[in-house]
């Protein structure tokens, strides 16, 4: 927690009480600020996470290309343009 100087014009002003008010409202807004702020452990499982959809893509494309491949042949032997 930091500390927060208040200026003696505005301690006259709000008074001890209103002081103590005002630091309590300062110091729950920096700890609401802080909340949506990221750790770097939610940024390491982050990057955990894109890895492992980037192999699942990686694996959905290659057996696709191999089925493509396997229709095309299968069409091609029908259609008679592979003997």
């Amino acid at each position: 927690m930091s500390v927060i100087a208040i200026p003696e014009v505005l301690r006259r002003r709000l008074g001890d009480d209103g002081v103590e008010a005002f630091i309590k409202v300062i110091n729950e807004s920096e700890a609401n600020s802080r909340k949506d702020l990221s750790t770097k452990e939610d940024i390491s499982r982050l990057e955990v996470k894109i890895e492992s959809s980037k192999s699942e893509i990686i694996k959905w494309v290659a057996a696709m290309l191999v089925a493509q491949a396997s229709i095309m042949a299968v069409m091609f032997k029908l259609l008679g343009l592979i003997k």
